[in-house]
């Protein structure tokens, strides 16, 4: 995961790219509030940013439905 990917590298995906990153982003955040429950956690900053991503995705993925289902 970087923490430097942007709206524009995530508009570069196709939608099944997109879902795959998706699916992973939201298994990291899995693995985070894992390692908080059991205190392993030191870098509670990567929630705020996982979640950010994963609404960006989310947000390009719907726009390009949206984008197919008016152009068919």
């Amino acid at each position: 995961m970087k923490n430097s990917e942007s709206l524009k590298e995530f508009k570069k995906l196709n939608s099944d790219q997109i879902t795959e990153k998706i699916d992973q982003l939201r298994k990291d955040l899995f693995d985070l509030r894992f390692k908080q429950a059991t205190r392993q956690l030191n870098e509670t900053h990567k929630f705020k940013i996982i979640k950010k991503q994963v609404a960006q995705l989310l947000t390009l993925s719907k726009s390009q439905s949206a984008s197919k289902t008016t152009s068919d």
